[in-house]
């Protein structure tokens, strides 16, 4: 991160009103994430993207989006049973984080989630792969359905929502997640949060 300081100083005969301070300054973010893209590194300003899925007919992401609503207004309606879950990727003070270094623990991820699927919709829920198991929040975040087992900090089991969706329709949405950390530049790190909205 790259944040300078600026002061002023008037010229001679003129003075300044106001209390002074330091000046608003967005600070950009230098990386060189060969995931994110091939280039020699790149800065990016650092504020909280929002990845946007639409709900309405023919959004392509349908389907998960409905999902990520549900998990967002009735958390408790949810797979896996858990009342008191409160899932993240709402708000700035509970944001998404991106998974990426982790190979193990995505995998970890999809597994906890796909047990979820199997448990409530039968082992054979894919139907021969018409359905995927999809998860929120995702695999690919350190939010996703592992995280109590790789964090003891982390709330407690089951705050994260499994279900089957077409297989088509997820791919999709998992298509435009990743074009949105790519435009973006969401690394992996859990100071580079993003939110998800839904329309």
């Amino acid at each position: 991160m790259y944040e300078p300081i600026i002061s002023i100083t008037p010229p001679p005969g003129c003075n300044l009103n106001g209390a002074g301070g330091k000046l608003f300054m967005l600070a950009p973010r230098w990386d060189k994430a060969t995931y994110v893209s091939r280039d020699d590194g790149a800065a990016a300003f650092s504020y909280l993207s929002t990845l946007t899925y639409s709900s309405k007919t023919g959004a392509p992401e349908k389907a998960v989006a409905e999902h990520i609503k549900m998990a967002y207004s009735s958390p408790g309606a949810t797979k896996p049973v858990n009342p008191a879950k409160k899932i993240p990727g709402q708000s700035a003070s509970n944001p998404l984080d991106r998974l990426f270094r982790d190979a193990d623990r995505r995998k970890k991820n999809r597994s906890e989630a796909i047990k979820v699927c199997e448990k409530y919709w039968g082992k054979k829920y894919s139907q021969n792969s018409k359905y995927q198991c999809d998860e929120f929040p995702f695999a690919t975040t350190y939010q996703g359905a592992a995280q109590s087992l790789s964090e003891p900090t982390a709330p407690k089991q089951n705050n994260f929502s499994a279900m089957p969706l077409v297989t088509a329709e997820n791919r999709d949405a998992g298509i435009l997640l990743g074009q949105f950390m790519t435009k973006n530049r969401i690394i992996d790190a859990k100071d580079d949060g993003f939110i998800v909205q839904i329309k």
